[in-house]
């Protein structure tokens, strides 16, 4: 009883570890946008669910791995400045759970394994999700997070690419201007959510010597540029009117309630509440937009049946 006991205690301790290596909790935050691209694709071309389950499928698959792919290189990469990190610390790459080679490995055949599954969606699918994890390794990770104030909107651009990912694999034309307009959203959303963790974990970054934009030019500057971005935001909203005068409805106003959370709270509250209420009401922007969005293409498919 003793040794089954032991061998399910080091199953379950090995599961936690691939999971932290591949940050099983970006990969769900991720699939959520992506199946908003891919619902607001069926139902533009009013294509029924029963007629692209295999492509449904290998989009979830393809997208899992090259996500899943992204966070072990970063992690493998990022060691250094990680063991640093109070949060990134206990991280397996850090604290040596996982040998190095193991993680490159994985990193690789989920990479490889990942863009074949978006391959036999669309060829697009495939080259987007490379782009995207191309971008995260290499201009993001090993070369802005820790050279540039502007880290955050060169990540930014992989971090958007599960909308476009969605909707590729469903049909292979991205210039829709509601998908240009979801992709776009995904990209300005990222700079006030990281801005906001930048601030709360102020002491963390300076420690790590990565340059967030926080850290290198303070709170006022954070706070302007993150409003210039939340009127990026109100306008990309526009681009849904050419789909769904709801859909623009629901963004325009998320968007406007952030701004005015952003103005009302820098000057009601100390920096470290507003950058918490800001990244609070990231995370409520972004689940009630790609909700709204997948739930009113889902709506649309099925009364269109």
């Amino acid at each position: 009883m003793g040794e089954k006991e032991n061998l399910i205690s080091q199953s379950k301790s090995l599961t936690n570890i691939l999971a932290q290596t591949v940050k099983t909790g970006i990969i769900k935050s991720n699939l959520i946008p992506m199946f908003a691209g891919l619902t607001l694709s069926l139902y533009t071309y009013k294509i029924s669910i029963f007629e692209k389950l295999p492509e449904i499928l290998f989009a979830f698959i393809g997208s899992i791995l090259v996500i899943g792919a992204a966070g072990a290189f970063n992690n493998l990469y990022d060691r250094d400045i990680d063991s640093i990190m109070q949060r990134t610390k206990n991280r397996p790459t850090v604290t040596g759970e996982i040998n190095p080679n193991t993680v490159l490995w994985l990193g690789i055949f989920m990479s490889i394994f990942g863009i074949i599954s978006l391959a036999l969606t669309t060829h697009l699918a495939a080259i987007l999700g490379f782009a995207g994890l191309f971008f995260y390794i290499f201009p993001y990770t090993m070369w802005s997070k820790r050279r540039t104030v502007y880290n955050t909107e060169i990540g930014s651009i992989s971090g958007a690419m599960p909308p476009l990912i969605g909707w590729a694999a469903i049909h292979p034309d991205i210039t829709h201007p509601a998908i240009l307009g979801l992709f776009v959203i995904t990209v300005i959303w990222q700079m006030p959510h990281f801005y906001s963790i930048a601030i709360r974990k102020h002491n963390e970054y300076k420690a790590a010597k990565v340059p967030m934009l926080p850290v290198v030019k303070g709170i006022k500057r954070t706070y302007l540029q993150t409003n210039i971005y939340l009127i990026v935001l109100i306008i990309i909203s526009f681009l849904f009117s050419s789909l769904s005068i709801g859909l623009m409805l629901v963004a325009l106003l998320l968007s406007l309630i952030w701004l005015g959370l952003s103005i009302f709270g820098y000057q009601r509250m100390d920096s470290e509440k507003w950058a918490k209420s800001m990244f609070v009401y990231s995370l409520i922007y972004m689940t009630v937009l790609f909700s709204t969005v997948i739930i009113y293409s889902l709506m649309g498919i099925i009364f269109d049946l």
